[in-house]
């Protein structure tokens, strides 16, 4: 199979195995140019497979010498189509961790369930008795309350009121104007049930009780904040809110990880492209934005430049550095003010006839079709390929 990208609107249903690899040894490469960190040995990532999980899980395996388990829910190729992104990540972590000598398995279902998680516990009983850092980086759309059969869907959207702002289309590269009307008090709640802390807590209280959690026992779930111009539709809106929830899950988690002298904690990230930010709708407009000042100013960076500094210079440092509310901050360069001075100088000027030259527009489109495995020097992608690539721990 020759495959190229198929996009439609913000996804791209088409992914190549050797661009992804290629991007999972990027990130590795960039590793073994850093110093080691005396961090987690035993780790557990719920949303290991794209973004911040599969970096985190690249950053504590390469950085810490760490066994990972990560846990997603992805689709395998069925020959005649290719599988998802997160599917070749993950088959192309596991290769070269195991290259390593690093342990590496990883399970692909639906984290919210029990059959999951019963999954999990009994594969960390087998291999590593206890795990001293659980991540939990899940992003999903929906979730299945599989006691009840209740479906819960999230949704991006603004609370109380419209929300009208300018917006970008990374293909066409079209500037125009999006509506977004306000949130019902069940999409609210929905959002809040999918997006929130609950099962963050549920996967603390099952590990903890099948007895997998060490002492001094870590865990961490990441959230964003960002710019006063997405506020209304993000910070302020349904994800927002989901956040906060996560928030107001910590104590209760510390609670369960009392005795153990074990700790949660939120980590604030910088906005990044992946396959979840791409679909909020003035996100990709921010972020072109933002990338084109922080690249000028070299203090851009990526997931796995964001994992790398997380794990070395805030978590795993005597004192955990944290801001008035607890919260690990990552976001500290993006929200300095001569940063947001000048991305709200460019977002008003910003138009269909200047947005490439204002912007880094070709820069997320490039990074984002890099999350697909496509746009990867050294890929010959008028090759043949099989799309059928096996994960080593998955049979």
């Amino acid at each position: 199979m020759i495959i190229k990208p198929k996009a439609r609107g913000f996804i791209c249903t088409t992914a190549h195995p050797e661009g992804c690899y290629a991007n999972v040894k990027e990130q590795i490469d960039y590793l073994s140019k850093k110093e080691k960190i005396n961090g987690p040995k035993k780790v557990l990532i719920i949303g290991s497979s794209t973004g911040y999980g599969m970096s985190s899980r690249i950053s504590t395996a390469f950085s810490s010498d760490a066994s990972t388990i990560g846990v997603f829910f992805e689709k395998p190729s069925n020959g005649r189509s290719t599988a998802s992104p997160g599917w070749y990540n993950t088959a192309a972590f596991e290769k070269l961790a195991h290259e390593q000598n690093l342990y590496a398995k990883s399970i692909n279902g639906d984290a919210f369930s029990d059959q999951i998680k019963n999954e999990t516990i009994d594969l960390i009983k087998k291999d590593l008795g206890k795990i001293d850092l659980l991540i939990y980086s899940l992003a999903a759309p929906r979730k299945t309350n599989y006691k009840t059969g209740e479906k819960y869907n999230s949704v991006l959207k603004p609370i109380g009121n419209v929300y009208s702002n300018k917006a970008v289309d990374f293909n066409t590269k079209v500037v125009s104007e999006v509506t977004v009307e306000p949130a019902t008090e069940k999409e609210i709640s929905d959002t809040v049930e999918v997006m929130g802390g609950n099962d963050w807590k549920l996967w603390i209280e099952k590990l903890k009780a099948a007895d997998v959690l060490s002492e001094k026992f870590v865990t961490l779930a990441y959230s964003y904040i960002g710019s006063d111009i997405t506020y209304p539709l993000y910070t302020k809106g349904t994800i927002g809110r989901a956040k906060d929830h996560l928030l107001e899950t910590v104590p209760k988690i510390d609670q369960i990880i009392k005795d153990l002298d074990g700790k949660s904690y939120i980590s604030v990230n910088k906005a990044l492209i992946t396959q979840a930010s791409s679909a909020i709708p003035v996100i990709p407009l921010y972020i072109s934005i933002l990338y084109k000042i922080m690249k000028d100013k070299n203090t851009h960076e990526g997931c796995i430049e964001q994992c790398y500094r997380l794990f070395k210079d805030k978590l795993y440092k005597e004192n955990v550095c944290v801001d008035e509310l607890g919260r690990i901050r990552l976001d500290d360069w993006e929200l300095e003010e001569d940063v947001q001075t000048k991305v709200r100088e460019l977002w008003e000027k910003a138009t269909t006839e200047n947005i490439k030259t204002l912007t880094d527009i070709n820069g997320y489109s490039s990074e984002f079709f890099k999350l697909f495995g496509f746009g990867l020097n050294n890929i010959d992608y008028e090759k043949d390929i099989d799309p059928i690539v096996d994960i080593p721990s998955i049979k």
